[in-house]
């Protein structure tokens, strides 16, 4: 059966790049062959805001994205993909703007620490420390507490 020709483009430009598998290279060139391969675009939000959370260890760098309206809005902690290794708010940006939009919810997408630097549970505990601060928040970010989910992409998820 023929792949959907969106996706098969999607594909051949990853090919194009000839990057090696993951598993065979380092951690650091793992992270910088993510970077080059293409990402999804996402729709315009209302706001986007970068900021730092406290967290068990170093702060946690987080993206805060707004709908469009009065609020307040569900609120959803996003954990990106990537095998706990690769991944960080840039690479989840896209499907943060659709889960906003497509969900009319305030979305927090975390930039947890990764592997192998950090070991277990590192990564767990600093995306535990975000959904207990996004709830602690709610009101800050026109957001309501009592409508609040977690959710992610591969590892993430």
């Amino acid at each position: 059966m023929p792949l959907d020709p969106q996706a098969q483009s999607v594909l051949d430009v990853v090919a194009a790049l000839n990057l090696p598998p993951n598993h065979t290279v380092s951690p650091a060139e793992a992270r910088a062959n993510a970077k080059m391969r293409p990402q999804a675009e996402g729709p315009e939000v209302a706001k986007v805001e970068d900021r730092t959370i406290p967290g068990p260890g170093p702060e946690i760098p987080v993206r805060v994205y707004t709908p469009a309206g009065p609020g307040p809005f569900p609120i959803l902690v996003w954990f990106h993909g990537g095998g706990w290794v690769v991944g960080d708010l840039d690479s989840a940006d896209g499907t943060a703007r659709q889960l906003t939009v497509g969900a009319n919810c305030v979305t927090v997408s975390v930039d947890y620490r990764l592997a192998p630097e950090t070991k277990f549970p590192g990564a767990s505990d600093d995306c535990y420390a975000a959904t207990v601060w996004a709830a602690q928040h709610a009101g800050e970010l026109n957001g309501d507490a009592s409508r609040l989910a977690v959710g992610g992409d591969s590892a993430g998820g």
